[in-house]
């Protein structure tokens, strides 16, 4: 996206924050925000990446993940060291932003007037549960805050999941964190956690551009997150990324069979493939059709537009 265009629609959001008259971004400008993506989209106006690409992105691996976007140009995606509720898990899902901030009182109330007045409920920290849908994921910038940080406990737990059927990750703490365990299904990745209550912070804007970490995240992205890490793909490069990483798996599983065979050389395998190793491997897709993570016209187009 051309830079002037990003500072410009942030400081529209901004702009309108202190005006109070949003909350979160208009539909119309999360397509703006998002215009490389060419497919279906939420209401809110967020992308929305297919079920399917969501379920095989599990499979993935995060430095697969990584090096495909890295590759792309896409270098600040990843985030490490957290918290894991449930470490052995991997979730995948949407993304639903929201940026809390340091309280200041007058903006505070700008937010929270404007929000009663389109019918919000509950403390700020709620708002953006009640716009979940299946598969999205609650991502909050809370800024590392522990102490008096904690954006949810296990009522709001239990909310979130039954929302989503996912979970949370949070750029900052819980609270209740047994309970958040008990919620069976749900997740969470998060930078700590305390018995307190949140205070002196106060909501920002829901689904507007934030800061997890190193990464930069906007609504709609597809989260990754395994126990070594959360990568946030772009939602225009989530199929392209799944892709990719699903054909590495195939071209290393044929690559390091036919190592053990003896049949060619490390060099010949790590070096772009001949004519003969790129016939073999096509007959070996065909006695094996069960590997195929994807459809076969899928692979077929995949290798056209790329050289392997």
């Amino acid at each position: 996206m051309n830079k002037h265009f990003f500072i410009f629609l942030c400081a529209l959001w901004l702009t309108a924050a202190a005006n109070a008259q949003q909350v979160t971004l208009t539909p119309d400008q999360l397509k703006a925000l998002t215009p490389e993506w060419t497919g279906e989209r939420t209401p809110d106006g967020r992308p929305h990446v297919a079920d399917k690409f969501l379920q095989r992105l599990k499979k993935v691996g995060l430095e697969e993940a990584w090096g495909i976007l890295r590759n792309k140009g896409y270098q600040n995606q990843f985030e490490g060291e957290w918290m894991v509720i449930h470490p052995d898990s991997v979730m995948t899902g949407r993304v639903v932003t929201a940026q809390y901030l340091p309280m200041r009182p007058d903006l505070d109330k700008l937010i929270r007037d404007k929000g009663k007045a389109e019918g919000r409920i509950g403390n700020t920290n709620s708002w953006p549960i009640d716009v979940l849908k299946e598969g999205d994921i609650y991502v909050a910038d809370s800024y590392g805050k522990i102490v008096d940080g904690t954006l949810i406990g296990d009522n709001l737990g239990n909310a979130i999941y039954a929302h989503s059927h996912r979970g949370v990750i949070f750029y900052g703490s819980v609270r209740d964190i047994e309970g958040l365990e008990e919620i069976e299904g749900f997740n969470g990745w998060v930078k700590g956690y305390d018995p307190s209550y949140i205070q002196q912070m106060m909501l920002g804007g829901i689904n507007v551009p934030i800061r997890i970490g190193r990464a930069t995240v906007l609504p709609g992205d597809a989260v990754l997150a395994k126990k070594g890490g959360v990568v946030f793909i772009p939602a225009h490069l989530v199929e392209y990324v799944v892709l990719n990483a699903e054909f590495i798996q195939l071209r290393d599983e044929f690559g390091h069979l036919r190592l053990r065979q003896g049949k060619y050389t490390p060099g010949q395998i790590d070096a772009q493939w001949s004519d003969e190793i790129k016939k073999d491997f096509l007959r070996w897709l065909d006695e094996n059709p069960g590997k195929l993570p994807m459809t076969r016209a899928e692979l077929d187009q995949f290798m056209k537009d790329r050289t392997w």
